[in-house]
């Protein structure tokens, strides 16, 4: 094995811990929003640093490949295409870290009637999912499983095109309620750019 095919693989494991810290960081975010865990909430704010600090490695190691080995044909597109993946799940990071902070401002637990009629639940599982499917993608190149991502992402965008004339007839019954559902509307939109996040990894 030659230095720059162990630069490689140490680039691919750093990634694979990338997919996997900012899995853990969406399924928290959900964990916490469905039973108001603000603990839970302050953890995945916290480690939006190990995901801000991971990203930077992973692009440092990425130029020093650059700098030192100038690889060409497939070991380039491979180089290039972890650096493009990193930045989207950073992204993705960050949009956990937002629902985390939707959490920690709201006094009550979130109405169970309103999650199951926004199908905010459905959304959560759906985004993971996708996540899930992307790293088969990455790790096996899957042109099978990227299939399903996209028809996943219809999902997404279904339930998000629905959501305001949902979140508008709940605030007509529920006047009080109209904070709760301002923060379920905006975690819809940033569940819905999850998948479009996850698409875009798999076109690089």
């Amino acid at each position: 094995m030659t230095h720059l095919d162990i630069e490689l693989k140490i680039l691919k494991e750093e990634l694979a811990e990338m997919y996997q810290l900012v899995f853990a960081q969406l399924n928290k975010a959900k964990i916490a929003l469905l039973t108001n865990d603000k603990e839970l909430a302050r953890e995945v704010n916290f480690n939006e640093r190990r995901v801000n600090s991971l990203e930077l490695t992973i692009d440092k190691d990425c130029e020093n490949i650059f700098a030192l080995f100038n690889p060409v044909a497939i070991d380039l597109r491979f180089v290039l295409a972890c650096l493009k993946i990193n930045s989207n799940l950073e992204r993705i990071g960050d949009i956990a870290d937002g629902i985390a902070r939707y959490v920690k401002e709201t006094t009550a637990q979130f109405d169970d009637l309103l999650l199951k009629e926004s199908r905010l639940l459905d959304m959560f599982d759906i985004a993971i999912s996708i996540l899930d499917d992307v790293h088969q993608c990455f790790v096996n190149e899957d042109t099978k499983t990227a299939r399903k991502v996209f028809r996943k992402d219809d999902l997404l965008d279904d339930i998000n095109l629905k959501a305001n004339a949902v979140i508008e007839k709940y605030i007509k019954a529920n006047p009080d309620s109209v904070m709760q559902c301002l923060h379920i509307i905006s975690t819809i939109r940033k569940l819905e750019r999850v998948g479009d996040q996850s698409k875009t990894l798999l076109k690089k």
